[in-house]
Formats: C-alpha cells, sequence, structure tokens
C-alpha cells in the first residue's frame, strides 16, 4: 500500500495536530507527515496536568500558549526549531501487533540508518544521542489505525525549556539531571535541518510506495472527533 506524504513548513503545532486528527480518523490511507518548526508552544498529553507540569507563569510571560493533544506521552516545548515527523497507518500495513512497544520498536529501526550513530538508540520511548534526549514520541491506537509522532529538538531556546517543571514521573536514564542537562540538539550532529529532512524522506522512499500529497487534499475542518484543545 503507498504511503502519502505530506509536507509543511512553520504549520503551527495547534494546527499540525487538527491535521494529524482529521487523517488518523476521518482517512483509511497511510500517511508520512513532516512539519518543519512552529510557533512556540507548550504540548502536554492527553491525560497531563498543567499546574504539574508547566510554570504557567513563565510560559505566559513568554506568550507560549499551552496545548493539549490527543495522544498520551510527556510534555514537550516547540518552536521554529522544532521538526515534527508523524506516522499514520492502518493496522494491517505492517505484520507486527499494533501495541505501543512493537510500534515503538518499528520506529527505532526505522530511525536508525537516519540517525546512523553508535550512540543512536530508543531508551524509555525517547530517542537518544550519548544518553541525551532529542526526540520525543508519542502514539494513538484506534480499533483499525495506529499514530506515531515524534517532536525532534534542531534546536531549543533554553528560556522556553525553562517552562516546564520537573514532571512526578521521569524515565530511569534521566537520573534527576535538570531540563538542559537531559536534552540535546541535532544541530550539534548535522549541518542542517534539511539534511535530517532528506533523508528520512530517502529512506521511506525505499519501504513504500511513496505519494507526495498536499494536507488540503485530506484534511476536514469538520473532523469527526476532535480533542485537540488549547488550555
Amino acid at each position: 500500500m503507498p504511503i502519502h506524504l505530506i509536507e509543511l513548513k512553520n504549520t503551527p503545532i495547534f494546527e499540525q495536530l487538527l491535521l494529524e486528527e482529521s487523517l488518523l480518523r476521518d482517512h483509511t490511507e497511510d500517511f508520512c507527515l513532516i512539519n518543519q518548526g512552529s510557533s512556540a508552544a507548550i504540548v502536554l498529553g492527553i491525560s497531563g496536568v498543567k499546574e504539574e507540569l508547566v510554570h504557567i507563569e513563565k510560559a505566559a510571560s513568554y506568550h507560549i500558549p499551552l496545548i493539549k493533544r490527543f495522544s498520551g506521552g510527556g510534555t514537550v516545548v516547540v518552536d521554529h526549531n522544532t521538526l515534527f515527523v508523524t506516522f499514520i497507518f492502518s493496522k494491517n500495513s505492517h505484520p507486527f501487533p499494533a501495541y505501543p512497544e512493537p510500534i515503538m520498536r518499528w520506529s527505532e529501526e526505522f530511525y536508525r540508518p537516519i540517525f546512523d550513530s553508535a550512540d543512536f538508540c530508543l531508551k524509555e520511548n525517547d530517542y537518544v544521542l550519548a544518553d541525551k534526549k532529542f526526540g520525543g514520541n508519542a502514539q494513538y491506537i484506534k480499533k483499525d489505525r495506529w499514530l506515531h509522532h515524534t517532536s525532534f529538538l534542531w534546536d531549543y531556546n533554553p528560556n522556553y525549556m525553562d517552562c516546564l517543571l520537573h514532571p512526578k514521573k521521569t524515565p530511569s536514564y534521566r537520573a534527576n539531571r535538570v531540563h538542559r542537562e537531559f536534552i540535546c540538539k541535532l544541530s550539534d550532529y548535522y549541518p542542517n535541518v534539511q539534511t535530517v529532512i532528506t533523508a528520512i524522506k530517502e529512506h521511506l522512499q525505499t519501504l513504500y510506495p511513496v505519494i507526495v500529497s498536499p494536507a488540503e487534499s485530506f484534511f476536514s475542518p469538520s473532523i469527526s472527533k476532535r480533542t485537540t484543545s488549547f488550555l
């Protein structure tokens, strides 16, 4: 089955999440969505409690909106230096069972040739290089389809990162490190973000027949079920 590749640039993350909900809920095709950059925002998982995860006054001082997405996972700060990649598949598109762990392992193998380094691995649902996180993941699995989306840190604003509180539950490999010591940026490893995007697209073409499609071909403004919201 072919996969539709949708490329966006500087699409606000709120709009991207609405598009993803539409592609997941109202369509049957397989998709890969790549969005380079967004206006600044803090995005919480569906179960996230903003008072426990975000320094709300500090975020307000930078005029950073808070968004609750439809998927699970942790809290992320995004801006124009974030690279977003989303996969949406029907469950019968792959032989592995559509459960969180097999999907995470599939994603790790997909990205392995792109981040071609002995330091790259999936660690407790994060992509890491040399024990530092550069990619955060979240998933949504429904009856007949699943979604896996990732925010990659090309670079980041440390002031924005300081808007995140230390969560009660953290991966063990974080080892109580403060946020700035726990993450790394891809700009330290690659000459430009387009290098990473091109590698993703080229690898995608080795695995699936790819159809480049505009978002307008699929986005429905009247999503059957909309969970993404501002807080």
